[in-house]
């Protein structure tokens, strides 16, 4: 478990909510606020992704599908319905949800990991063009604009406004998010459902062998997780209200994520987080490269795979188990 969560991960946890609450008082402009606040939407993204990926151990490459799925769910249903976004976002996670679930039936019939890999790549290339085709009502690559943004809410005296125009209220949102997400996630995978999520990733064979039902729980796990990534999705489409169906469920959205889970750790808790923060800053600075900003994502990705194979939480566990490992020799030299 520590190899997954670290030492105190409702501490860690802890101290990036007293970040969080301190960055609205710094004195920074609207574009970092901007920069933030996407990080934040993209690493519950990578959080999710990551509970199949890393802590159950199934390589899926298609969940950018539900990113897609949970925004435009969302917007279709916020723009013609007139329903708020604060009721519609749930609309998106639990249409994810559902996808995911309808997705995981035919994934658990495949024990070869590539072809988990192709099947669930397939199935979200299969969700780009029908967004694509539905002209009529996403506008198709031309842009579905015109989302609302979540309603404004009252504190007090002063009235908190949502979407692109209104960094401090969306950060403020954005925060709120990511740390309800994470915490809720927190509390389920050090459970007694995170222990039985990392029974089946370490052997399937001995999972089954205690009772464990991998059918059941690969669909919960699948469900859960593409519910996070649609409730993420839902999160930006009301927040930079315009979508595409290449710019939700395209192959840069695919790179970007699988770049920041990677980065950060695959199959560590706080790994995507620590990726997200990188990537979404790296990819802000390289913006000037135009295409080639892409090819500079592969290189990052190159890199850690040889430097830091683990990714940067993998790095703070090696020092961990150093240090772990040097403690009882200091004490028997003296």
């Amino acid at each position: 478990m520590t190899e997954v969560f670290g030492r105190r991960p409702f501490l860690v946890l802890a101290l990036l909510a007293a970040a969080l609450l301190v960055v609205p008082f710094l004195p920074l402009n609207d574009y970092v606020l901007h920069i933030l606040t996407v990080f934040l939407i993209f690493s519950v993204f990578a959080t999710g992704w990551n509970l199949t990926l890393g802590i159950l151990g199934l390589k899926t490459l298609g969940h950018h599908a539900f990113f897609a799925i949970g925004a435009y769910l969302s917007a279709i249903t916020a723009y013609y319905g007139g329903v708020s976004p604060w009721l519609t976002v749930w609309v998106g996670a639990l249409s994810a949800a559902a996808a995911g679930v309808f997705i995981g039936f035919p994934i658990l019939r495949i024990r070869s990991m590539p072809h988990v890999a192709i099947v669930t790549l397939a199935f979200a290339e299969i969700v780009r063009l029908v967004f694509s085709n539905l002209k009529d009502i996403t506008r198709g690559e031309l842009g579905f604009w015109g989302i609302p943004p979540f309603d404004p809410i009252t504190v007090g005296d002063m009235t908190v406004r949502f979407g692109i125009g209104n960094a401090v209220g969306s950060f403020a949102l954005a925060a709120v998010f990511f740390l309800a997400v994470h915490l809720a996630l927190l509390l389920l995978l050090t459970s007694r459902t995170g222990l039985t999520f990392l029974a089946i990733r370490d052997s399937e064979t001995a999972a089954e062998s205690l009772g464990i039902r991998l059918s059941a729980w690969k669909l919960f796990a699948f469900g859960v997780s593409a519910a996070v990534v649609g409730l993420s999705g839902a999160v930006y489409a009301h927040y930079v209200m315009i979508l595409t169906p290449t710019s939700t469920a395209g192959p840069e959205m695919l790179i970007t994520l699988l770049a920041m889970i990677i980065v950060g750790g695959v199959g560590r808790f706080f790994g995507p987080i620590a990726g997200a923060l990188l990537l979404t800053v790296l990819s802000e600075v390289l913006r000037e490269f135009g295409d080639f900003r892409m090819l500079l994502y592969g290189l990052v990705i190159i890199v850690f795979v040889f430097v830091a194979p683990h990714g940067i939480a993998g790095l703070r566990l090696g020092r961990l188990r150093k240090a772990e490992r040097a403690e009882p020799g200091t004490a028997g030299a003296t």
